[in-house]
């Protein structure tokens, strides 16, 4: 995940946070690029850095090579030359320029040996040379150390010296071969060859002092490559500084940063060794200790514990008087736990006596009767009163009523007549009155 420029979007930055931020963010995400192009405008201040631009046809990136770094170039450029630099990008915070920090540069021809490097790389790589599950383990105490190098060269005295300090008990035997020139490929694969007829050696290293790319070139080569593949012995490839790389380094059972370090992997440190074996023997003594006291301890337990048979007989007589004392107990505490579980079941099975059922289910049916007899005679009461007041209320407004009071109903058919204007002069109607009824002829007709 790329870190963000901003993180709080409303809160404004300051320019040295902006450059800052886009700094970290150059380095974090362009650490170690490889550009080519040609060098332009080239200046070197009494610091001794180196301050330049490459461009190509369309484009141009400012450069800065410190002193440090440019002190280990075995050429000067100049300008218009065409080079291949390898380093970080970064940001000038103080004038926000946008710049390449360069490590490491190489002429043109150079160039095309790292092109050829990264060709074979790819290819050796594609047919599974560098991967992991071929490599050989590397043996923990070595017996015999085989050194490919030139027997003249700075490797070899690095290693020996890392050897004779750490553990100056291993033999090492130097294959020599040369590890740079035209010629070097050759001899470097017939010492391989050779190694591995001597059959003595359980493991190699092969390497040389640093250079440049041009010197390193042996260790690229595809025959020196595929010798060291194919080899049965265990091989760690030491060639250069740190930051070389090379095809032998990638092929190798093991890559060591520098002879040196390849010697210390190689060799136990015999100084830590002795230490260990002191501490362990200090362990030991101090466990044996321990032990033979607890021995003795144990002895003194057991002399103690060994008593006369008369003894041990009398303790076990009273011991079988106490068990037989435990046992009646024992036995009479269970006769009164099974007595007072009898006598709790019988008082169960009275208190679930069907008589005693039958008793109980009788007076509660007895008093549900009475119960229910009197809510019948409640409940008739309660509908006696209820319809004597309906009726009432239906008695005051009933016809019948009125009509006791003095009034009458006329009818004509089954229309009763309650406007003159429903008559006609000699219609017949039927008169009702609270007792009896009469039929009247209409005579005449008022309002």
């Amino acid at each position: 995940m790329h870190p963000t420029i901003d993180a709080h979007p409303n809160q404004p930055l300051s320019v040295t946070e902006l450059n800052g931020k886009a700094r970290r963010l150059l380095e974090m995400n362009f650490n170690n690029v490889r550009v080519e192009g040609e060098i332009s405008g080239l200046t070197r201040p009494s610091s001794g850095h180196w301050y330049f631009t490459l461009k190509d046809r369309q484009s141009q990136i400012r450069c800065a090579m410190f002193r440090n770094r440019n002190q280990a170039l075995k050429f000067v450029p100049a300008e218009g030359m065409l080079l291949l630099a390898r380093g970080r990008v970064s940001l000038y915070e103080g004038r926000g320029d946008y710049q390449l920090i360069v490590e490491h540069m190489d002429e043109a021809g150079t160039g095309n040996l790292q092109k050829a490097f990264e060709v074979l790389k790819t290819r050796l790589a594609g047919e599974g040379l560098f991967d992991v599950a071929r490599k050989q383990p590397l043996p923990r105490h070595p017996q015999h150390i085989g050194v490919i190098t030139s027997p003249t060269g700075a490797a070899i005295q690095d290693i020996l010296t890392v050897l004779k300090r750490r553990f100056p008990a291993i033999p090492i035997t130097v294959i020599p071969s040369s590890v740079q020139g035209a010629q070097a490929k050759d001899e470097l694969v017939r010492a391989l060859q050779m190694a591995e007829r001597a059959g003595n050696f359980d493991v190699l290293i092969i390497g040389r002092g640093g250079g440049s790319l041009e010197d390193l070139w042996p260790f690229n080569e595809e025959v020196v490559a595929r010798a060291i593949a194919t080899c049965p012995i265990p091989i760690v490839s030491a060639v250069g500084h740190e930051i070389d790389f090379t095809i032998a380094d990638f092929v190798a059972d093991h890559r060591a940063a520098t002879p040196s370090a390849a010697a210390e992997i190689l060799s136990p440190d015999s100084q830590a060794m002795l230490n260990q074996l002191h501490l362990l023997s200090r362990k030991l003594t101090s466990l044996m200790q321990h032990r033979l006291q607890l021995s003795q301890r144990e002895l003194e337990g057991l002399q103690k514990r060994l008593r006369h048979p008369g003894e041990r007989l009398r303790e076990n007589s009273q011991r079988l008087d106490d068990l037989e004392t435990r046992l009646h107990q024992a036995i009479t505490l269970q006769l009164e736990r099974t007595r007072f579980r009898l006598e709790r079941a019988k008082e169960q099975v009275r208190q679930h006596s069907p008589q005693r059922k039958l008793a109980l289910l009788k007076n509660s049916t007895d008093h549900l009767r009475q119960k229910l007899v009197q809510l019948m005679v409640n409940n008739l009461e309660k509908r006696r009163l209820t319809l004597e007041r309906a009726s009432g209320e239906l008695n005051a407004v009933s016809p019948l009523a009125t009509l006791s009071r003095g009034y009458a109903i006329a009818t004509a058919g089954d229309t009763i007549i309650r406007d003159s204007q429903q008559l006609q002069p000699g219609e017949r109607i039927t008169t009702r009155f609270h007792q009896g009824s009469a039929v009247c002829m209409v005579e005449q007709i008022s309002d």
